[in-house]
């Protein structure tokens, strides 16, 4: 190979190098953006007695809407008996699992969850229906379309942790 190419491509490899520099510097940038973005948002709330819907993203499961396939997970049923206690033993489920509640009433909590790196808040929500007997559930990315599975995997644990606390507390009673 002759010195020309050699110098060719020491001088293309390094142009290369600088730019996949800048653009990993610019993606970095756009994900600690987005994640003070996040924080600036609050929680959505209920739309008419109901956990708001999910956007058509795949960071969302809530279980207020079972016509949404793609979104949709199963409420909590949970025995009359134990019905003033849900939201106390949900409160402390959230906390175990290091969201923070932001807002509660006696059928409504509200609670945050944020990410370590890029401090990415997420919402997680939980409805009470006293008639139903049934506790519904949101969780969701405030900005973004992925969150690596991160939402489902804290609905699925939440609803096990929880369903064992009932399930302990109906043992005892």
């Amino acid at each position: 190979m002759s010195q020309e190419r050699i110098i060719l491509l020491k001088k293309t490899l390094l142009i290369t190098s600088a730019v996949l520099v800048v653009l990993a510097l610019a993606f970095i940038v756009h994900l600690a953006r987005q994640g003070h973005i996040s924080q600036q948002m609050s929680v959505p709330g209920l739309i008419n007695g109901k956990l708001t819907p999910c956007p058509d993203k795949p960071n969302c499961f809530c279980s207020d809407y079972p016509d949404d396939q793609s979104h949709y997970v199963q409420p909590i049923d949970y025995a009359p008996k134990t019905a003033a206690s849900v939201l106390a033993k949900s409160r402390t489920v959230v906390e175990s699992m290091g969201g923070v509640v932001v807002s509660q009433n006696e059928t409504y909590l509200a609670a945050t969850f944020t990410s370590g790196l890029f401090t990415f808040v997420d919402d997680f929500e939980l409805r009470i229906d006293q008639a139903q007997q049934q506790l519904y559930m949101r969780s969701a990315s405030r900005v973004g379309y992925g969150d690596i599975g991160v939402n489902k995997r804290r609905v699925k644990q939440f609803s096990t942790e929880l369903t064992n606390q009932l399930a302990n507390q109906k043992s005892s009673i």
